[in-house]
């Protein structure tokens, strides 16, 4: 995957459920400027809705990409939000 900004920060949340991976999302978002770009790393696959319709939802940030990838036999999803400017 090919960002135009760099990650300014990543959250790690492996092994939280559904809520708690949009909410520290939310929390995190909040510390940032504009322009920004949060990388979310999660375990839980719902996390993949939850935050797309967290990002639509929400004034000011946008969802740039989400993926799935493999870390050591264990699927992770990774989510890029980022402050809008």
């Amino acid at each position: 995957m090919s960002l135009e900004t760099d990650v300014t920060q990543t959250l790690d949340v492996k092994g939280a459920a559904c809520p708690m991976p949009v909410v520290k999302t939310k929390q995190a978002v909040d510390d940032l400027s504009a322009g920004d770009l949060l990388e979310v790393v999660a375990t839980d696959s719902g996390s993949m809705s939850d935050i797309d319709g967290w990002a639509s939802g929400t004034d000011g940030v946008s969802l740039v990409d989400q993926e799935e990838r493999d870390e050591g036999g264990e699927t992770v999803y990774v989510h890029y939000v980022q402050v809008e400017e």
